[in-house]
């Protein structure tokens, strides 16, 4: 198919960074497991962390909490949309191990589980044009005529299946493209989500964990703002593809304090501990010292705090998760920006 990113030479120093984060998440779960005897429980809060995000991100009002009950069948009083869009995607969730990414079927299975009651055409390709319309009415994006979206569709999942694209930067081109073609009638940002988050699982299962739709909820505006930069005349979704790697690296950081941080209860609720890093006016401190040096590292902040360099490096992945902080540049060149 027709070329449709162009190719940023820190990638492959991004993926590097990734590959080493996958041996300490390894080295979290094996602790957790060790204290709590049961990384299933870890797995769960991540993935209903994941649901709670990408329902969010499209407008649901249920909290963190409320859909921790729905999800463990719990009643609670809500919008019964709402409700119905968190069962929902916890049934498309659960069943990540049974589809295959290149497979316009189980696509379309995904989808239906996933909108089941709440929209026409629900499981099927849509037959009518759509729009992305901003909140003032300007369209920001047409997705592709009805009669193309099977084609195009064929023609993404042909390119996923041969491709030997690395499934960081494939994973997160196929979420773009799958945005840009728009296939369904709704529900086309939650299908981009998951389906990413099921290419990057058969790369590694460990991503079928990873709340990587935690990271997009917390720093939504970027992830829009890529979207939009990438729909150019001539589609070039290499912003997206920055903006996504940034976004898995920092999930990572989130599941091992997630790990870290959770305290072992008696339930599968979530408990005060998923809230991790260090008060409010040591993240201050923090921001305030790399605005003064950009390119102050954490050996040196940690000095400058009097506290141990992991303690720095947990909480700059708080303040990037967060969206509050941004690494510009390799870790060695670099520097760091303050967001808001």
């Amino acid at each position: 198919m027709k070329t449709f990113y162009t190719e940023s030479p820190l990638w492959h120093e991004k993926i590097g960074g990734i590959h080493a984060l996958l041996e300490r998440v390894k080295i979290s779960e094996e602790r957790f497991r060790e204290q709590n005897g049961d990384v299933l429980r870890l797995r769960k809060l991540n993935r209903i962390m994941s649901i709670h995000a990408s329902t969010a991100i499209e407008g649901n009002r249920l909290t963190l909490g409320q859909v921790t009950d729905v999800i463990n069948g719990v009643p609670v009083w809500g919008p019964p949309k709402d409700i119905k869009e968190v069962q929902n995607a916890w049934q498309a969730y659960n069943g990540l191990d049974d589809y295959d990414p290149w497979n316009i079927e189980d696509l379309l299975k995904a989808h239906s589980l996933m909108t089941s009651e709440l929209i026409g055409e629900s499981g099927e390709f849509r037959s009518v044009d759509v729009a992305v319309v901003r909140s003032d009415g300007a369209v920001m994006h047409r997705g592709a005529a009805p009669s193309s979206v099977p084609y195009l569709v064929a023609e993404l999942f042909d390119w996923g299946r041969e491709s030997l694209t690395h499934s960081l930067i494939k994973s997160s081109a196929v979420h773009f493209m799958l945005e840009h073609i728009h296939p369904f009638r709704d529900g086309n940002g939650r299908i981009g989500r998951l389906w990413q988050t099921l290419v990057l699982s058969k790369w590694n299962s460990l991503f079928a964990w990873m709340p990587v739709e935690t990271l997009v909820h917390y720093n939504q505006a970027l992830y829009y703002k890529s979207l939009q930069e990438s729909h150019s005349a001539e589609v070039d979704c290499r912003p997206f593809i920055d903006s996504m790697l940034n976004m898995i690296e920092n999930s990572m950081y989130k599941y091992i304090d997630v790990a870290t941080e959770t305290i072992a209860d008696t339930g599968d609720g979530i408990n005060d501990g998923i809230n991790v890093g260090i008060s409010d006016g040591i993240n201050e401190r923090l921001l305030d010292a790399v605005q003064k040096f950009p390119t102050i590292t954490a050996k040196q902040l940690a000095k400058r705090f009097i506290c141990s360099q992991r303690t720095v490096e947990r909480q700059i992945a708080y303040l990037k998760a967060t969206g509050r902080l941004l690494r510009v540049g390799s870790n060695k060149s670099g520097h760091w920006e303050v967001i808001g």
